[in-house]
């Protein structure tokens, strides 16, 4: 179990800025880590019980999910989704409402295993796999669905949607909020 990445930063190659899209593919490659891990530590619990590894890898994907995944899903309310609503397009507006009521969904389900995870993180032998075993799977596959929507259709639809002017001023608000929060900037 390695450790997550705690930020949705991409370094930037010299010379040229990180662009909020960069950013938000970044995040949706860290989200399948962490929902990889979620497994992987599950199938150590198993074995291993709560030791410290267990512990670190719990800490590693709570923090995420209540951290960066988290203000992804507000970067893609407040910057994405409000171009593709307005687009006119019905399928366009209907997979927005779709992926706005996932978020939702993802919030709904990860504050139900949140507790467990922390549990773990802390040491403490408050979870039950059994549930967890069940539960994990079915965020998995929520958030696989809807990534898969965002990078096969919402995304490009908004990069072509969004002036360069708007994407700056999204740039410079996504880092602003990080930076108020104590992430790293963009």
């Amino acid at each position: 179990m390695s450790a997550i990445l705690q930020t949705a930063d991409t370094p930037a190659p010299r010379g040229r800025t990180v662009q909020p899209f960069d950013v938000l593919d970044s995040c949706h490659q860290q989200i399948v880590t962490a929902l990889q891990q979620m497994s992987d530590l599950l199938d150590h619990l198993e074995v291993h019980g709560v030791d410290g590894r267990a512990q670190e890898a719990a800490r590693g994907i709570f923090q995420f999910f209540m951290n960066t995944a988290r203000e992804h899903h507000l970067d893609e309310e407040r910057h994405v989704f409000p171009a593709l609503l307005r687009s006119g397009r019905s399928e366009l507006i209907d997979a927005t409402l779709r992926l706005q009521q996932d978020h939702g969904w993802i919030e709904e389900d990860w504050l139900e295993l949140a507790p467990q995870f922390e549990s773990i993180a802390a040491g403490y032998h408050w979870f039950n796999l059994e549930q967890l075993r069940l539960a994990v799977p079915v965020f998995q596959a929520l958030y696989q669905d809807h990534i898969a929507l965002e990078e096969s259709m919402i995304y490009p639809e908004a990069k072509e949607r969004i002036t360069d002017w708007d994407l700056q001023g999204m740039g410079r608000e996504m880092a602003l909020r990080r930076k108020k929060r104590g992430q790293p900037k963009l």
